[in-house]
């Protein structure tokens, strides 16, 4: 069941969601063999002009301890470009969100946003936050989560800015078309409805950089449509760069750009038709995964073991599918 938010959880970018990487880390098995394979996005013949990157990582390590989630990433995002991070549970998902907001300093390499090192209250990202249950305690209606966005990283607000922010939030709400809960309890809105304002909130900075964690997380598919068409239209739209942590790819598979799979110290960058198949899944897990393409969506089939180390991906298997072909 999902844990109960508080106040501090709620603030964008910095308010990130701080389930433990290393707790998992220190639990999980010895890192294996690391993997720097990374294949770039197809007709990208020459790297990135540094003012050209929205995120940029240089030989980056993440290391708790003796135990090494990930090193030797070389990653470049384009402006506009959708990238979705998948993995099992501990892979380093949500930390590399925590590294690009600067609350997690790489243990090796380097890390910019926007063109400067990863620091604390960029106000070029955007944190699009796992869904939470609201605490009863905590007293805010839809237009005051979404103002945090504007003003959550710094105490006071003048005079002169009230009439502005206001402006700000109202277009906010209105792109992700919350006008008519916005000023409810949070406690009272569906789950659906609070991540809508939570991509509100996520956007009313202007972001060049957008980070989700599995915001589709708890969400019926109507509702993991609409929030993925809401973040789609605006990298479409502002050219922002979208780094997308899922453990299932098939509700953003038509816009995901490229992929990064993280499992235990390898990696692999990609599109989807370079990543996602059969070959390349049976050597980061060190086992034998078989990806099927069944009308337009992707279908992991594996052992018991693999699928429990695939987490909620595995739940898509179908051992007698029609129509299939495998990739």
């Amino acid at each position: 069941m999902a844990g109960k938010v508080r106040l501090s959880e709620t603030v964008a970018p910095t308010g990130v969601d701080r389930r433990d990487d290393e707790e998992r880390a220190a639990a999980g098995t010895a890192a294996g063999e690391t993997g720097s394979a990374a294949t770039t996005l197809a007709g990208r013949g020459r790297a990135l002009a540094d003012q050209d990157a929205a995120v940029r990582l240089r030989g980056a390590r993440l290391a708790f301890g003796e135990r090494t989630l990930w090193e030797g990433l070389d990653l470049e995002v384009a402006p506009g470009e959708f990238v979705a991070v998948l993995g099992p549970n501990g892979s380093g998902k949500t930390s590399l969100l925590r590294m690009l907001l600067g609350q997690l300093a790489p243990s090796a390499g380097t890390v910019e946003v926007a063109g400067s090192p990863a620091r604390v209250g960029n106000p070029h990202i955007g944190y699009i936050p796992q869904q939470k249950t609201i605490d009863a305690g905590v007293q805010l209606r839809g237009v005051d989560l979404v103002g945090l966005g504007v003003d959550g990283h710094r105490w006071g607000l003048g005079l002169r800015g009230r009439g502005e922010r206001r402006r700000r939030v109202a277009d906010a709400v209105a792109r992700v078309g919350a006008e008519r809960f916005a000023h409810a309890p949070l406690e009272s809105l569906s789950g659906g409805e609070q991540q809508r304002l939570r991509v509100a909130q996520a956007l009313v900075g202007d972001p060049r950089v957008l980070l989700c964690d599995e915001p589709l997380l708890s969400l019926d598919l109507a509702n993991q449509r609409l929030v993925s068409e809401l973040i789609d239209a605006r990298r479409r739209a502002h050219d922002t760069a979208v780094l997308f942590v899922t453990h299932e790819i098939n509700p953003i598979l038509p816009l995901v750009d490229r992929v990064l799979y993280l499992v235990d110290g390898k990696f692999r960058i990609g599109t989807p038709d370079e990543v996602m198949t059969s070959e390349v899944l049976s050597e980061l897990y060190r086992t034998e995964v078989d990806v099927l393409r069944v009308r337009g969506r992707l279908v992991v089939v594996g052992t018991g073991d693999t699928m429990d180390a695939l987490g909620v991906a595995g739940g898509h298997c179908h051992a007698d599918t029609p129509a299939e072909t495998r990739a």
